[in-house]
């Protein structure tokens, strides 16, 4: 006969699995669902004052991007190279697609303030930065990569070396 609670921590470590399984599959779904269906119907946003977007309809979950130079320039608020989202690594593109979608995300520290302590980036209040970790390959915990979001999402800046370095993405 068995004790009670025998094999629940091989139970335990089915579902961890399991549920990491089901958040790589969304991320995935969600990334390709972005690609196909591309930033959206250029006729639902008309133009803002400031260069910026708004949407047309009113259940949007958040304003749509400002305009951000074409990869390849500067950024004229931070200085930062700009390169286009598909030119990051998938890890990264896959974050950002969770990051459009409101998540679920992979790390309980996915989303939390950013504080800009390096001061790589623009100085702005605290709360404007929010991170996200991009998965590292090989990596066995959150590695050096992260998508740093600003203005409510609206901004996003990639590092690939904690920090240290950053480029503004073009969406």
């Amino acid at each position: 006969m068995s004790r009670p609670g025998a094999g629940s921590a091989a139970g335990t470590r089915g579902r961890k699995a399991l549920a990491g399984a089901v958040a790589v599959l969304v991320v995935v779904v969600v990334a390709v669902l972005v690609g196909l269906l591309g930033p959206g119907d250029p006729q639902e946003a008309t133009p803002a004052p400031g260069g910026a977007t708004s949407a047309a309809t009113s259940g949007s979950r958040r304003p749509t991007a400002p305009v951000t130079p074409s990869p390849g320039a500067r950024d004229p608020e931070s200085g930062l190279r700009v390169v286009a989202l598909t030119s990051l690594p998938r890890e990264a593109q896959q974050t950002v697609a969770l990051v459009d979608a409101g998540g679920p995300f992979p790390y309980s520290q996915d989303g939390v303030t950013f504080g800009n302590y390096e001061r790589v980036l623009p100085a702005h209040a605290r709360g404007w930065y929010r991170e996200y970790t991009v998965r590292t390959p090989g990596e066995r915990d959150r590695g050096p990569r992260r998508i740093v979001t600003g203005d409510r999402d609206r901004q996003v800046f990639y590092t690939g070396d904690h920090y240290a370095t950053f480029v503004r993405v073009s969406r």
